[in-house]
């Protein structure tokens, strides 16, 4: 264990550990013989603040303090208290989540529809990077070997309506089988901003901001009549990969969930 940053990223420099927060994952997939470098106990990493820019939130933080804290986004908090067991996000972090590098992650699929960053740092330098471009696919992150995330940092403030789903073999202690994230803002009618992310669907979170523009900046009146276009261009970008339901079902619950959010925010 590790009192400070400057230590972990001395550790992380020197030695070739496995970072981890909460463990919840290694209590299955522990790898025999491996050193682990345990960073609960880094302040640097387990802070929850604003800077009128982001919402900073240490990788270290548990999802129970984070989903607890009044800088929580609405929808994070949801999607927090819909993972696992209290018990379990006791324990587990967010960082932890990102890290996974899973496209099943609960709460990365927050921080891909709310276009968050991630910073990175080692005993070297530091950077932020948009989430969407730490994931480079299946379980492969752009982080380098002496790298730790360090915090993640969602843009504020966010849009004021959304929407959240997670689809599940049963109602709660579920690994999802396609998960959604959707927000949306309009002004006067006209829609300011639109976002949607899929999870459990494809090797990476599916954000297409290109197809969500094609309704920013338009009258809902508009929009809605863009609405088929949007969904086929949809179609066409969600190709799920296979899984233990069939590409088909994950495929037909995006659609449906999309149309369901869009509707919901009168884009109809």
């Amino acid at each position: 264990m590790v009192n400070s940053l400057k230590e972990a990223l001395r550790v992380r420099a020197s030695r070739d550990v496995i970072p981890y927060g909460g463990g919840t994952d290694l209590m299955i997939d522990a790898e025999k013989g491996a050193d682990y470098l345990f960073l609960h106990g880094v302040p640097e990493m387990r802070g929850i603040a604003s800077d009128g820019q982001y919402i900073r939130i240490g990788a270290a933080c548990t999802f129970t303090e984070v989903a607890e804290s009044p800088l929580c986004p609405p929808i994070l908090r949801e999607a927090i208290l819909q993972i696992a067991a209290p018990a379990i996000r006791n324990l587990g972090t967010v960082g932890g989540n990102v890290g996974n590098g899973s496209p099943k992650a609960d709460s990365a699929l927050i921080f891909f529809v709310t276009d968050a960053k991630l910073r990175l740092a080692s005993e070297k330098a530091e950077r932020i990077i948009p989430v969407k471009d730490f994931y480079l696919g299946r379980r492969k992150l752009d982080l380098k070997p002496d790298e730790l995330i360090v915090e993640i940092l969602i843009p504020e403030p966010l849009p004021g309506r959304y929407y959240y789903r997670k689809v599940g073999a049963r109602e709660s202690l579920a690994i999802s089988r396609v998960s959604f994230a959707g927000l949306f803002e309009e002004k006067d009618g006209v829609v300011t901003k639109i976002a949607a992310a899929f999870g459990a669907v494809s090797d990476v979170i599916i954000r297409r901001d290109d197809i969500d523009a094609m309704l920013e900046g338009k009258t809902l009146e508009e929009a809605g009549a863009l609405r088929a276009e949007y969904l086929a261009a949809y179609k066409k970008a969600i190709v799920p990969i296979r899984g233990r339901v069939s590409e088909e079902y994950r495929k037909d619950v995006c659609l449906n969930l999309l149309g369901d959010f869009l509707g919901s925010m009168g884009v109809s």
